[in-house]
């Protein structure tokens, strides 16, 4: 497995292969969470990110306005945190002096660093699902993800139509991210007449719920929501609700988990939990990224990497259409103007205007998979309004 620092900021700089004599430098920022419960997030985002830059390096470099550029990574490590997210974004930024961003990661993060880059006119590629992370107070936000309160309604709908559940438990992260998700699949499962009869926050860093999750069982759960809660946190979940006797059905209305949730709870455990599937595993292209990704990593591919690897590539589209890697008005607009802009996922395009007044959110298709013998099963292809 690749070895990550355990230290709070780390600075991973990388130079991806051998420059051009020629060449000049373009650095891309990486603001995630490199250790703790968050990690396959993380690096989901800074793969993304270096086999971005492989494709442009392994061809002399990035061309614009005449110019080939090597692009270099540099990575710091937030811990899912807000406090050491705004210190990154502050090395990244003033002494880094970089203009693009893949991050931040979560919820708490982005509240606390999109001000900062906002203000420097830094463009960002975000993975929080809050809805306060696009707006037209933040300009420069990205999101490549499908958020919780995109994807959730449809979801719920055809997992609660399926399984007949009422009563849910869940519990969630006493922070902005937790809440936020937490909020978004409450509403989903009251519009469908299911209710959260049970509902507990924790403390980010636990990993002992059987106490919470004693005092959940005890409300006569049809189902457990595993919400938004970070891959090896929902692991966690999985393995100590079957440890304590819970063979009802568990639903993963949330950002993708699956590899930990069978690495930690086992298949046997896992069987049959419904998942938020970001991607199609069976997709050809979809198939060659993983096993590049795998190849390099060690490690189960996380389905969001192949989102921001998607933006990344729109991005060096953009530099190369605006004539600059420089001036970060040129390159937004101009990556707002590309439509059916074929990526890793497909044609993609932007929407968001009508639900978040920022037309910067990723619009690609997404699915409900059914873990079975150890691999998720897609049951459901979906868009924000049905899963069929």
């Amino acid at each position: 497995m690749r070895k990550l620092s355990k230290i709070a900021i780390v600075s991973c700089a990388l130079s991806l292969s051998l420059p051009a004599v020629s060449a000049e430098t373009l650095k891309l920022g990486v603001l995630a969470t490199l250790s703790g419960s968050g990690t396959a997030w993380g690096i989901a985002m800074q793969g993304a990110a270096e086999l971005a830059a492989e494709d442009v390096n392994s061809r002399g470099g990035l061309e614009v306005a005449g110019k080939k550029y090597t692009v270099e990574i540099t990575a710091y490590d937030d811990r899912y945190k807000a406090a050491d997210a705004l210190t990154a974004v502050n090395r990244l930024i003033f002494d880094d002096q970089i203009k693009f961003i893949v991050g931040p990661l979560g919820s708490a993060p982005a509240l606390a660093v999109l001000p900062v880059s906002t203000e420097n006119k830094v463009i960002t590629m975000t993975l929080a699902f809050t809805p306060k992370a696009l707006s037209p107070d933040f300009p420069y936000s990205f999101r490549p993800v499908i958020p919780t309160d995109v994807f959730s309604d449809p979801q719920v709908k055809w997992v609660v139509d399926k399984l007949g559940a009422k009563r849910i438990g869940t519990l969630y992260p006493n922070d902005e991210s937790g809440q936020q998700v937490s909020i978004a699949n409450e509403a989903a499962y009251n519009k469908v007449g299911a209710t959260f009869v049970a509902k507990e926050p924790f403390e980010r860093e636990r990993v002992d719920f059987v106490p919470l999750l004693t005092r959940v069982l005890a409300q006569k759960i049809d189902a457990f929501e595993l919400d938004g809660n970070a891959p090896q946190t929902a692991g966690l979940l999985v393995k100590q609700l079957r440890e304590l006797g819970f063979k009802g059905p568990i639903i993963r209305t949330g950002g993708d988990a699956t590899p930990d949730i069978l690495q930690i709870a086992g298949k046997e455990a896992a069987e049959n939990i419904y998942v938020h599937q970001a991607v199609d595993p069976a997709s050809p292209v979809m198939k060659e990224y993983t096993r590049r990704f795998e190849a390099k990593y060690k490690v189960p591919m996380n389905a969001f990497s192949p989102f921001f690897y998607a933006n990344i590539q729109a991005l060096f589209s953009a530099m190369k259409q605006a004539g600059t890697v420089t001036d970060t008005d040129k390159v937004r607009e101009t990556m707002l103007g590309m439509s059916n802009f074929a990526t890793v996922l497909g044609k993609v395009n932007w929407t968001g205007e009508a639900q978040w007044k920022s037309n910067q959110q990723l619009d690609a298709p997404f699915y409900v998979a059914v873990l079975k013998d150890g691999a998720p099963q897609i049951v459901a292809r979906c868009n924000p309004t049905e899963c069929k």
